[in-house]
């Protein structure tokens, strides 16, 4: 967790921004990613001299070039003044001429060449980056603030990156990019990421999932990266993520980069309009929230997705994307709205049985439809499945999440403390303060699915659904349509002894006036 110190330093970054005419909360922080990549580049080359000077040879791989880029007058700048620890000393002019007329011509064309190896993912990013920082001014100060912030351990600068990203949502029209942190939490602690996992989100947008997976995998496996095959797989193979949005591609790829992973391959991809031939059946896991947009042209929609589901709902050809990279025994954790639940068309029903018939689904969470609030109020549910082929649906687990330890309106206000929140808090929860938050009793009966869970009334908060029951009903999924009400007995007295009773009411009532009568007379 960052701490107060901290987040007021990037509050005052934020304000500088602000007050200096840029007030797009995503131009702000593409904006502080291009510098932030300038301040790495400059740490990589920082790295490479100290390793040369220690074993005494010359530089292996340099960041920055000799000599001058040959931009502007006297045959351009030297490079060693696009380095972030040179330029941050600048007058405000020099620095603004550096960083505009040089660093960034720097970033889109001449990192790709010299820089071809373990950056190649960001360089990829980075070849249309605009310099959009209006003044001097304007420039000296975010470099300067952003030069104060520790981000030294590879935590801090994910944390502080995290904190900058809920500014985006926080700031209104942009919370789509985002799914709430402990909701993405929750369905990397399901599907429990292993070390030879190859992870896909076809809708990554700021990379959270992908982030979280490997956050995950480092804190169960904490020898993960001293064995030589799984860093390299961890940092090179491991980690998929498309998107559509350039600008998300690079926010993606810098929060990866934040949070230790060297080369992920994030890229440019319209998941549901491009053929998949070189990407189905190719991944063990999928995490996903994606878009639910309304519906798409036929004529622009993938011919092998239409294959699987003839449809041209975004929500229901995500999923059938989602099987199709999949590969056999591969699993998936996946919000979809509650329409694809329940909705009754053909395609619905067609994808709801393959997924119990042909697949195996796992489990159904019914989320609370205040989860995703201010930006929406949606209803929707976590599938979990695992590609099989052959089926293997023998029951289906249900939860019904009433609260996720934020208050349900607008405001999406904590209603415990910090350490009592998410699907792992680090304090344990007594029974008044669970029924605040359920995400960690989701976490403590999934591995009892086929235990335990089996034996629980349908009255309960969590309980198990037969195949059969769910062919019986359509394949209906909603967790409404299994869910037992139990309807407290009122045991109401007989008319007779009412009656009774109030003709004895009546009786003392006229009695006590007599008695007044006779008193006032």
């Amino acid at each position: 967790m960052i701490t107060g110190s901290i987040r007021s330093q990037i509050d005052q970054i934020w304000n500088a921004f602000w007050s200096g005419g840029i007030s797009n909360p995503l131009e702000v922080i593409e904006q502080i990613t291009y510098l932030l990549f300038l301040k790495r580049l400059d740490d990589l080359h920082t790295l490479e001299e100290n390793k040369a000077a220690r074993l005494k040879r010359p530089l292996e791989r340099r960041v920055f070039p000799k000599g001058k880029d040959k931009i502007g007058k006297d045959g351009g700048r030297s490079y060693e003044d696009l380095r972030w620890s040179r330029f941050k000393h600048f007058a405000p002019a020099d620095m603004f001429e550096v960083v505009g007329q040089h660093a960034f011509p720097f970033l889109r064309e001449g990192l790709a060449k010299n820089n071809g190896g373990e950056d190649s993912t960001y360089a990829h990013h980075m070849k249309d980056a605009r310099f959009t920082i209006p003044t001097a001014a304007l420039l000296a100060k975010v470099v300067d603030l952003l030069d104060q912030v520790p981000m030294e351990d590879r935590d801090t600068k994910g944390d502080v990156y995290e904190y900058m990203l809920g500014k985006i949502a926080s700031a209104g029209q942009n919370g789509q990019f985002r799914t709430p942190r402990h909701i993405i939490r929750l369905m990397v602690e399901l599907t429990a990421p292993k070390p030879d996992d190859v992870i896909c989100d076809p809708a990554c947008g700021t990379a959270g999932f992908l982030v979280a997976a490997g956050e995950y995998l480092r804190e169960h496996n904490p020898n993960l990266l001293h064995d030589a095959k799984q860093r390299k797989h961890f940092h090179h193979g491991m980690f998929h993520g498309y998107d559509f949005d350039s600008t998300m591609l690079r926010i993606g790829s810098m929060n990866m980069l934040l949070h230790g992973v060297e080369n992920p391959d994030i890229t440019y991809r319209d998941s549901l309009a491009q053929e998949h031939s070189g990407e189905d059946e190719k991944y063990t896991l999928v995490l996903a929230n994606p878009p639910f947009a309304g519906s798409l042209d036929y004529e622009s929609t993938a011919k092998d997705l239409q294959q699987i589901v003839k449809t041209k709902k975004t929500e229901l050809l995500f999923l059938a994307l989602f099987l199709r990279l999949l590969k056999p025994g591969g699993r998936a954790a996946v919000i979809v709205p509650d329409g694809v639940l329940f909705g009754s068309s053909t395609a619905h029903k067609t994808l709801r049985k393959m997924l119990v018939e042909d697949q195996k689904l796992d489990a159904v969470v019914k989320l609370p439809s205040g989860v995703f609030k201010p930006y929406a109020g949606v209803s929707t549910a976590i599938l979990l499945f695992t590609k099989t082929n052959s089926g293997g649906t023998d029951h289906v687990w249900f939860y019904d999440v009433q609260e996720d330890g934020l208050s349900l309106d607008d405001k999406r206000t904590p209603l415990l403390s910090d350490d009592k929140l998410g699907p792992v808090p680090a304090t344990t929860l007594s029974a008044e303060e669970q029924a605040k938050n359920n995400l960690p009793d989701v976490l403590a009966r999934w591995p009892k699915r086929n235990g335990d869970e089996l034996k629980r009334p349908r009255t309960a908060q969590s309980f198990c659904v037969p195949r059969k029951d769910i062919a019986d009903q359509g394949y209906d999924l909603s967790l409404n349509r299994y869910k037992e009400v139990v309807h407290e007995e009122i045991e109401h007295r007989k008319p007779k002894e009412i009656l009774a009773d109030l003709a004895k009411l009546e009786e003392e009532i006229q009695r006590g006036m007599k008695e007044l009568e006779r008193m006032l007379g």
